[in-house]
């Protein structure tokens, strides 16, 4: 077995065994566990990119789009706006979950976005931009106000890269349209069972349901 596939191995399991992993630490801190810290326990992270640094920060970055393009695990950005995994079954009871409380936070770019995806995903930011209108300097804080809410309630999802200029950019695609079967699991799900599940793998006054329950407010 190459390195590679014991890594992607090693980090699937984390994943489903942890329910969600930040790809990277923040600012290596111990509460937000991390597929970093799964990989390397006794490493702090340096953000190298040079020639002369931690090769393993780009091998780990070349390791998120091959996780996040596999469908055994889901890519978002969300924890704190950052790159985070999520085991399948955290992620259905946290859909589940996120249908009982409003984003009020959605803008009427967030909807033409997600309307968007329905039709047609996974588009490059590139392409999603050119579909939507809000492309250029001028729109870019528009774009990601409303793009935010709606990685925040999980209504998208990142799905690998697409190359379609000079550098790959992140393959969004709207949740019920990639994941139909996924998402129509969760609408089965009880309240209280999504519940249940939620607790198995947050725990209470934890840093990540902290944030969740900001997210409701």
């Amino acid at each position: 077995m190459s390195k590679k596939t014991s890594d992607k191995i090693q980090a699937l399991n984390a994943i489903n065994k942890n329910g969600i992993l930040l790809v990277f630490p923040i600012k290596n801190k111990n509460e937000y566990n991390s597929i970093w810290k799964e990989l390397y326990p006794r490493s702090k992270m340096k953000w190298e990119w040079d020639e002369n640094g931690d090769n393993r920060v780009a091998k780990l970055w070349h390791l998120r789009e091959e996780l996040s393009s596999s469908r055994e695990v889901i890519y978002s950005k969300w924890l704190s706006g950052r790159a985070t995994f999520f085991s399948k079954p955290l992620f259905k009871s946290l859909y589940r979950l996120s249908r009982e409380w409003n984003s009020n936070q959605k803008t009427r770019e967030s909807m033409q976005i997600l309307d968007c995806l329905k039709m047609d995903s996974p588009l490059s930011t590139k392409q999603l931009k050119e579909a939507t209108h809000l492309q250029g300097k001028y729109f870019e804080r528009t774009y990601e106000k409303a793009m935010k809410p709606l990685w925040q309630h999980f209504d998208i999802v990142a799905v690998g890269e697409i190359q379609d200029s000079s550098f790959p950019s992140l393959a969004i695609a709207s949740t019920e349209s990639f994941f139909e079967d996924l998402v129509l699991e969760a609408k089965e799900k009880s309240l209280s069972e999504a519940q249940e599940i939620f607790k198995t793998y947050v725990p209470q006054n934890s840093l990540v349901e902290k944030f969740w329950r900001k997210l409701q407010n």
